[in-house]
This record gives C-alpha cells, structure tokens and sequence, in this order.
C-alpha cells in the first residue's frame, strides 16, 4: 500500500516525530512523508506515533489502496474539518 503521512504536533515532539518516520517511509517535504509498506508496518508506525504524539497533535495518515482511492485516517485532533461542508 501506498501511505501519506502529514503532521502538525508540538515543537517538543517534532523531532522525535521526524527522526521515526525518516526510518519507514521517505521525506518529501515540512511534516510530510510518503512511501510503499505493508499492514504490519502501518500497524507499527501508527502505535509508535501514538507513543511519540499527545492529544492535541494532529497526524494524518492518506492509505492508497488502489490508484482511485485514497483512505484519510486521523490520530489526534483534526485541524480543519471537513464535516462542515453542505
């Protein structure tokens, strides 16, 4: 699967955030990674973060199954919501 990681956590945390994620998947730019891995490893990422961030960080993972569909996954608070749309 392809995975999509972007964050926004607390200046105390963005370096063990960093420093975690540059071992499983490729930095692309500020706060974003991308990368190939498998359930396992996304299993094991999303627990280490949950480890590494607090409540109030935001993490967000976008799983792409297949070239159409993207899947948005949301550890922590979300910044922008997008359930106010009509």
């Amino acid at each position: 699967m392809y995975v999509l990681v972007v964050y926004d956590v607390n200046v105390k945390r963005v370096v063990k955030v960093l420093k975690y994620l540059r071992k499983h998947l490729n930095w692309i730019q500020n706060s974003v990674f991308e990368g190939s891995i498998t359930d396992a490893q996304l299993y094991i990422i999303k627990n280490k973060i949950r480890e590494i961030t607090e409540p109030e960080d935001s993490i967000i993972f976008f799983i792409a199954r297949d070239e159409k569909w993207i899947k948005k996954e949301i550890i922590g608070r979300e910044k922008n919501p997008t359930s106010n749309f009509l």
